[in-house]
């Protein structure tokens, strides 16, 4: 437990860095990436949890390993510091999510940490489609970094209905916080190069809302 409240700490600390920490470089494009969802296997749920909650902390504990990932990737790629910046507040997530899991004794779908390495071949998939299109520019790149936060709020929204499981709910708020500060650093780059950037995974709306229009 004390090691639980202190990665919820720290995602709080990491929440409330303001968004334009993160903000370099320019994004002018999106491409339509499709919904990732997570294979339900044959497995033994443990009695404190629902199947949905289970299956819920499988996806996020990947779906956050993905961003990371991608970050990485394209740091690497650019040398823009906003994606290694970022790359490590993915880390925390995944720690946090993690930490529930060993709350109830769930096994780690991440047996490879290696980047681009999935249990779920769909999010494998993802991870090669969002590499090619951000190899292709810098704003391609950018573009990418936006529709990850887009997928990312989409799921823990989803998700967030499917529980009332109080420490589950505490780090999926969390996360999402974290992610629409992500971005919101993306989208303030996209506008300051006179474009803008459509919602993907969650709506017009809600979009809206994170940017405060």
């Amino acid at each position: 437990m004390k090691k639980l409240i202190t990665v919820l700490s720290i995602l709080i600390l990491l929440i409330s860095v303001p968004a334009y920490l993160f903000a370099e470089g320019t994004v002018e494009t999106t491409q339509q990436t499709e919904p990732v969802q997570q294979e339900t296997a044959s497995i033994v749920v443990p009695t404190d949890l629902s199947q949905e909650e289970y299956d819920g902390l499988l996806l996020m504990r990947e779906e956050e390993k993905l961003a990371r990932d991608v970050y990485l990737e394209l740091s690497d790629i650019w040398g823009v510091r906003v994606f290694s910046n970022i790359a490590g507040s993915e880390q925390t997530h995944m720690d946090a999510v993690l930490t529930v899991m060993e709350t109830y004794h769930m096994v780690d779908p991440i047996q490879d940490d290696s980047r681009g390495i999935f249990t779920n071949p769909e999010l494998a998939d993802l991870y090669e489609q969002l590499i090619e299109k951000g190899s292709n520019s810098l704003t391609d790149a950018f573009t990418v970094g936006a529709i990850i936060e887009d997928l990312d709020i989409k799921d823990l929204r989803v998700l967030l209905s499917k529980t009332e499981n109080a420490v589950i709910i505490r780090v999926y708020e969390n996360l999402e916080k974290g992610s629409e500060n992500h971005m919101r650093a993306f989208i303030r780059q996209i506008e300051n190069n006179r474009s803008s950037y459509e919602a993907q995974f969650i709506t017009a709306e809600e979009l809206a809302e994170i940017l405060g229009k």
